[in-house]
């Protein structure tokens, strides 16, 4: 077993030192969430954790970590007779990103259940992790129905697998650690809420810090054990103060005045349900215990609320975490007593943090302050860039094509479901018709590999007519490995949404422009709610580029969007030939993972020769590998020339008018989108 690296090595990180120890005083807090950019020791200092947990007593023999003063009288390997724990160290679980449901949750052997009606259970992930760590990297990125898991465990405090009538159930209570980046997409809010704590972490723009990291780092990889040796005096140490403050931990006074203050809080910043202030309350007993004191104080709140609050208080996946602090001070003044108000005022010194001294780095979860055309010459007032009001006046010489600076998104609304046609088998999701692994039933096959979903009526059929021959006697049905069935369920699946957005001088009046953006900004956020990856291409001037390479963060598209200048000619073709390579190149990364191209624009085409024909070929290339595809019509005004629908066609797809975009516009509720050579 490789030697991990020293907890109390590890340069900075106040807020991330801080949160994980605060959930190793107290379990009850709920687990951190640890958000930030790669190469930042998140993945490090969760591991490094492990060692610093006190050891538990379990019953020998118990697969499921029973504790010997209160067994589990549910545990499938119960009930168990009384006898003197063994101690162990506390387990760090990883689960991976591409875990199956039964590796999680655990297996049953579904034709010993039906033949012999024994539970033969065997244990998953959860049950290695109870009265441990369950520790998942890149957590945004588990699959919806592992998501699903970790909630039912996360709130229950249990485990049920339940296959066809045949139910184990056994005990999951565990200290729940995530790591994220959230370039990579942002995490569902069910999950997000059960973390008791957030922290943002963010390498050190220090010269000296950063040496010092790349010193240690270099130490401990030439020789692990002997860097480790170094610092294990620090470890113990630190290993002694956690097991001290867990022991002052029920000693720890909350206060009447103390938790109107944290009510207080949660009020002010409208954080939705109770359990914020439960995780508040429970995160200053832990601080309070940390500090070695039996009394929570006003300071010992506002860090709590530092860590448990900005990730409960996003409205839409565009918001970013944070918490304003000048609101949170008066908030405190405010809902404190007096008394504390005059000790606040005076020259204390501040918690110790997690090496003894400081605040824990005072930060507490806040993220760092980091020439052929297409159409006849414009005839509307809106096909060039327009003068907002307040804006400076025109430069001399300025063309109607030039540069604009960039406009506001509009409001987002909801939009209607645009689905890719046909059935997929790509990452689930909430989009497009796909064979899931969870869904409806809508059949039944012989099982390639282990049976995970046993199709119950189509297994007795199969096995019927075999019954005399195999010299059945009972009311037992005789069941062979060959007779089982897997059921074959439908769904959703999760697409790649990529969006081609015209940016061009047609486009940048700035009432257009705007509304363009929020149309944008609202498939965005559709995307996010189904699970899609999204890209974005932008074309205006001579050319197009790829402003996102398809990723999973639509946080990361919409800023793009937010910062997109507009003017200048009209390359469609361009566009849509940008849009085919980055395609061609998904399809290879990610072969079942179907696309959906969403062309945003008025349908002119302007620039070099024969631009309008150049955009038509383009856009067969796409109607001829069955792209699925939808044009959002950006015109306006009352003359109309319908190039956007000629272009849907030469697609193969169809056009929608920003107000059908609507979920609640009169055309209609669901606009499915056709596929090149489907019949009409």
């Amino acid at each position: 077993m490789s030697t991990p690296y020293p907890f109390t090595a590890i340069v900075g990180q106040d807020d991330l030192r801080l949160g994980l120890l605060l959930n190793a005083v107290s379990p009850a807090v709920g687990g951190v969430l640890v958000r930030g950019e790669k190469g930042t020791a998140k993945s490090t200092a969760v591991r490094a954790l492990a060692a610093l947990m006190p050891e538990v007593s379990v019953v020998p023999g118990c697969r499921f970590s029973c504790d010997p003063a209160s067994p589990d009288p549910a545990c499938p390997d119960g009930p168990h007779a009384e006898a003197a724990g063994v101690a162990r160290a506390a387990r760090t679980v990883e689960l991976p990103v591409g875990a199956s449901e039964d590796r999680l949750v655990g297996a049953l052997d579904i034709e010993r259940a039906l033949s012999e009606g024994v539970k033969a259970f065997e244990p998953g992930l959860l049950a290695d992790a109870h009265r441990g760590i369950l520790y998942v990297d890149e957590v945004n990125l588990l699959h919806d129905h592992l998501v699903d898991l970790l909630l039912d465990a996360a709130a229950m405090g249990a485990s049920y697998v339940e296959r066809e009538g045949v139910s184990v159930r056994h005990a999951a209570r565990f200290l729940l650690v995530g790591t994220m980046n959230p370039e990579e997409g942002e995490l569902r809010p069910q999950l997000l809420d059960r973390f008791g704590l957030t922290v943002e972490v963010a390498a050190s723009r220090d010269t000296d810090e950063r040496v010092e990291v790349v010193r240690r780092r270099l130490a401990y990889d030439d020789d692990p054990e002997g860097f480790a040796a170094r610092w294990a005096e620090e470890e113990t140490a630190l290993r002694e103060r956690i097991a001290a403050a867990r022991a002052l931990l029920p000693r720890v006074v909350l206060g009447d005045g103390v938790l109107r203050q944290i009510a207080a809080t949660c009020a002010a910043f409208e954080v939705d349900g109770m359990r914020a202030d439960i995780v508040m309350a429970r995160t200053a007993t832990a601080l309070a215990a940390w500090a070695g004191r039996e009394e929570v104080t006003a300071d010992d709140v506002r860090q709590a609320a530092l860590l448990a609050l900005p990730h409960r208080r996003r409205r839409n996946p565009f918001d970013a975490p944070g918490l304003d602090e000048d609101k949170l001070d008066q908030t405190l003044d405010e809902a404190g007593p007096q008394e504390n108000q005059e000790n606040n005022d005076g020259d204390d010194d501040p918690d110790p943090g997690p090496d003894g001294g400081g605040d824990g780095g005072g930060g507490g979860g806040v993220p760092p302050q980091a020439d052929g055309d297409r159409t006849p010459p414009p005839a509307e007032d809106d096909d060039t860039p327009s003068q907002a009001p307040d804006s400076a006046p025109d430069a001399p010489g300025r063309s109607a094509g030039a540069e604009q600076q960039p406009v506001a998104a509009a409001e987002p609304f909801r939009t209607k479901m645009l689905s890719v046609p046909g059935l997929g088998e790509g990452a689930a999701g909430r989009r497009s018709r796909a064979r899931t692994a969870h869904g409806r039933t809508t059949g039944a096959v012989r099982p390639q590999g282990a049976l995970t979903k046993l199709h119950l009526s189509a297994t007795v059929q199969a096995a019927a007519p075999h019954q005399r021959a195999r010299g059945r006697s009972g009311r037992g049905l005789v069941v062979r490995r060959d007779d089982l069935r897997q059921a074959t369920r439908e769904g959703r699946e999760g697409n790649l949404v990529l969006f081609v957005v015209d940016a061009s001088g047609s486009m940048a009046a700035r009432q257009r422009m705007s509304a363009v953006k929020g149309a944008v900004l609202s498939l965005l956020l559709d995307a996010y709610q189904r699970r899609d990856k999204v890209g974005l291409v932008t074309f205006r001037g001579k050319e197009a580029e790829v402003a996102l390479p398809p990723t999973s963060s639509v946080d990361a598209a919409a800023a793009r969007l937010e910062s997109l200048p507009t003017g200048g000619r009209t390359p469609l073709a361009a566009g849509l030939l940008k849009a085919h390579d980055v395609l061609r190149v998904e399809r290879l990364r990610d072969p079942s993972r179907r696309p959906l191209l969403v062309v945003v624009t008025d349908g002119r085409a302007t620039g070099g020769p024969e631009p309008v024909a150049l955009a038509g070929r383009a856009a067969r290339l796409h109607q001829a590998e069955g792209t699925a595809s939808v044009v959002v019509d950006c015109e306006s005004g009352y003359v109309r020339l319908g190039l956007a629908g000629e272009l849907a066609r030469e697609l193969g797809g169809t056009a929608v008018t920003l107000d059908e975009l609507r979920a609640d516009s009169i055309a209609g509720l669901v606009k499915d989108v056709t596929a090149a050579g489907r019949a009409a």
